[in-house]
């Protein structure tokens, strides 16, 4: 094969580019189909190769399912999104856990150090949130490379959702998402964007 030819089957083609970028829409309403833990599996186990420092992987999940749980989290919502919070088949609570350092030995062995250079709680909370947040991103087109859709919401009470699900101060909410397949007007109009001009450039 040549190099061309390998360049080229490196590439997205156009379709899975529109899937996960151009046609890719939040959603805001849903239909009943449930999506099951096979589905959320394989968009974690997808989400889980993209790069963070040092391979810290300090996104945690909390699966919202079960109607209890939901109706401990909607009061913590915006009242623009808990309607259709409690109608999603199901919503994800996306955190990140300060105290991610105690996997480094796992996932970062061949620097036997690297634990220690997260002692101080302070800093390691700042590269926990940065990294998680990465992961937020990665987990959203995760979803849609499963043929899902995802509502990323970040309209909540912060400190009311982290007493409520995590109260040991451990993990810190970061979005919360409604994933499922798009039901009746899901979509706002489509909001302009930067052009390249305007967002990039070169010194």
């Amino acid at each position: 094969m040549t190099t061309s030819a390998v360049d080229s089957a490196l590439h997205l083609d156009p379709a899975a580019q529109d899937l996960l970028f151009r046609d890719a829409r939040t959603a805001n309403t849903f239909t009943d189909e449930p999506v099951t833990d096979e589905q959320v599996r394989a968009i974690y186990e997808l989400v889980k190769w993209a790069p963070t420092s040092m391979n810290n992987q300090p996104l945690r999940v909390l699966l919202v399912r079960s109607p209890e749980a939901r109706e401990r989290l909607l009061p913590h919502l915006s009242d623009g999104n808990k309607a259709k919070t409690g109608a999603a088949p199901l919503v994800a609570v996306l955190a990140a856990d300060t105290d991610f350092h105690e996997h480094l030995p796992t996932v970062f062995p061949h620097f036997p150090g690297a634990k220690d250079l997260f002692a101080d709680a302070g800093p390691r909370a700042e590269v926990a949130v940065f990294n998680a947040s990465l992961q937020v991103g990665y987990f959203i087109l995760g979803v849609r490379a499963a043929g899902l859709a995802a509502g990323p919401m970040t309209g909540f009470d912060r400190d009311g959702i982290n007493r409520e699900f995590f109260p040991d101060g451990r993990n810190q909410v970061l979005a919360v998402v409604n994933i499922g397949r798009p039901g009746p007007d899901a979509w706002f109009a489509r909001s302009p964007r930067l052009e390249f001009e305007q967002a990039v450039t070169t010194v």
